[in-house]
């Protein structure tokens, strides 16, 4: 009741994707609903990452953390000795999502920047609980910037981006080790794509969401479930980003949007404080898509653009040339 009549207003080629996205759901392989929602996932998201561009090299590293380990894979686009770096954190509500998911995605920003990508493979929610994640991303992060010289890595030129849930565990990361008192300066940029931030109510949550993002009320709180310990953390500040300090020492960050998604304006609200406090930034909204647009490229001038966007504004901080 009262949510905007979103289907209706979607960009034409974001109509074409949804139109020719596989059917998945309903292939039962086991009672789990939750292990069935990842298997779909995965699933659907292969015919999406099919055909992306060709690289260098691929390697796979583990990375310790607290007795275990954390698995990154390494996008080498070209054969340069050192490039600078993208880590790439993926979203999907916390509870979904790999590497695999969001290939094609790594592919191409690696391929328009010509930087190494670093995909984190972190842990998964329920199985790790909030802030497991953030703390496995810092583990990563800290890791290549004192041993990426070793894998052909500028290590005092990367940045972060993600999308979804992935752009708040790229924001809440660098905020974690600024806090900290850990070395930061090695973080240029970030590339924060429809990110959730923060907030608990807002327009955007009441107009849209839906069966055909996955992000109805219900959805989001049962994300949120997933992640957090308890609701007693639901204002903790490396959750809620908005009671951080977002006022001073932040990299210059690209901010993008989706004009159909509930957590559009967590992207608004976030670009508006940067830009009153002086942190460099860049805000852009790309019409008539949906949450996770990003995935569509094979369809999607607007995902391909979003990303070329994000890769033009990183190589404009590094003050680097392909």
């Amino acid at each position: 009741m009262n949510k905007v009549d979103v289907l209706s207003r979607l960009s034409e080629e974001m109509t074409a994707a949804l139109h020719c996205a596989p059917q998945v759901s309903g292939q039962e392989i086991c009672s789990d609903p939750l292990q069935q929602m990842r298997s779909d996932y995965e699933k659907g998201r292969a015919f999406w990452n099919e055909g992306g561009p060709q690289m260098h090299k691929i390697n796979e590293l583990d990375v310790e953390f607290e007795g275990g380990h954390v698995r990154t894979r390494l996008y080498y686009p070209t054969q340069r000795l050192q490039s600078p770096a993208l880590i790439y954190i993926h979203g999907g509500g916390f509870i979904v999502g790999s590497m695999n998911t969001h290939d094609r995605i790594m592919r191409i920003l690696a391929e328009a920047s010509g930087a190494v990508v670093i995909g984190i493979d972190y842990t998964l929610s329920p199985e790790a609980k909030y802030p497991q994640a953030i703390e496995e991303c810092v583990a990563v992060s800290q890791f290549f910037l004192k041993h990426g010289h070793e894998h052909g890595i500028d290590c005092e030129n990367m940045g972060y981006a993600g999308d979804s849930a992935g752009a708040y565990l790229s924001l809440a990361s660098y905020l974690w080790q600024r806090d900290a008192g850990m070395d930061i300066g090695y973080i240029k940029c970030l590339l924060l794509y429809y990110g959730l931030y923060g907030l608990k109510d807002s327009c955007s949550r009441k107009l849209y969401g839906g069966e055909w993002d996955g992000l109805t009320k219900e959805d989001l709180e049962y994300y949120q479930e997933m992640y957090l310990n308890s609701d007693k953390e639901i204002d903790a500040a490396y959750y809620c980003l908005f009671n951080n300090n977002l006022s001073e020492n932040i990299p210059p960050s690209f901010i993008a949007s989706s004009e159909f998604d509930p957590l559009l304006d967590d992207s608004e609200a976030l670009y508006k404080i940067f830009e009153s406090h002086g942190i460099e930034c860049e805000y852009k909204m790309y019409l008539g898509t949906l949450h996770a647009f990003l995935h569509y490229s094979k369809v999607m001038n607007a995902s391909n653009q979003a990303l070329s966007d994000g890769v033009n504004y990183f190589l404009q901080c590094l003050k680097y040339q392909k």
